[in-house]
């Protein structure tokens, strides 16, 4: 029988899963930091709209 993650002992099935979670945590905030900023406001604007007339009722002609 080859031993699988799935039979380890509880310390360390957790220390795995603490050590991915830390490593998936570093990428999101990595990504974040290196993602470049917008060229123009204009997407942020329509987004911002589209927040603030969720919603609503639309008109109708």
């Amino acid at each position: 029988m080859t031993p699988s993650f799935h039979s380890a002992d509880r310390p360390t099935h957790r220390r795995v899963m603490v050590v991915g979670l830390l490593f998936c945590s570093a990428f999101v905030v990595i990504s974040f930091w290196l993602r470049a900023p917008p060229e123009s406001g204009k997407v942020l604007v329509k987004a911002d709209r589209l927040v603030r007339t969720a919603g609503e009722a639309r008109k109708a002609n």
